[in-house]
């Protein structure tokens, strides 16, 4: 996988989850606003994904296990959750997944 390829990965996960992020608290406030904001937000993300030029079962299969860190990140740095153990252990089993799916044959 290639820098960009990471990059945008990044960016994307980041948009997806803050704007879910900004959804979930527009609609606890409620702030619609907050709301239209995370559903901007959302839209972006697939747009972003959608730069790095793989087919669409790779890309989104790579792109989870990015997702799937940066939101146990978020959930953890952000919102000050605590991560129970069987969290962390499928979050290491979706990133083998996005692995597998990345370096596995063609």
């Amino acid at each position: 996988m290639t820098a960009i390829a990471w990059i945008i990965f990044i960016a994307a996960a980041l948009l997806e989850v803050g704007g879910d992020a900004l959804i979930r608290k527009g609609l606890k406030s409620p702030n619609l606003l907050l709301i239209l904001i995370g559903f901007i937000t959302l839209g972006c993300y697939g747009l972003v994904v959608n730069m790095v030029k793989w087919d669409f079962s790779k890309l989104l299969g790579v792109y989870v296990a990015v997702f799937a860190f940066i939101s146990v990140c978020f959930g953890y740095f952000i919102f000050k959750e605590t991560i129970p153990i069987s969290t962390w252990l499928g979050l290491a089993l979706i990133i083998a997944g996005g692995f597998t799916i990345q370096f596995g044959s063609h």
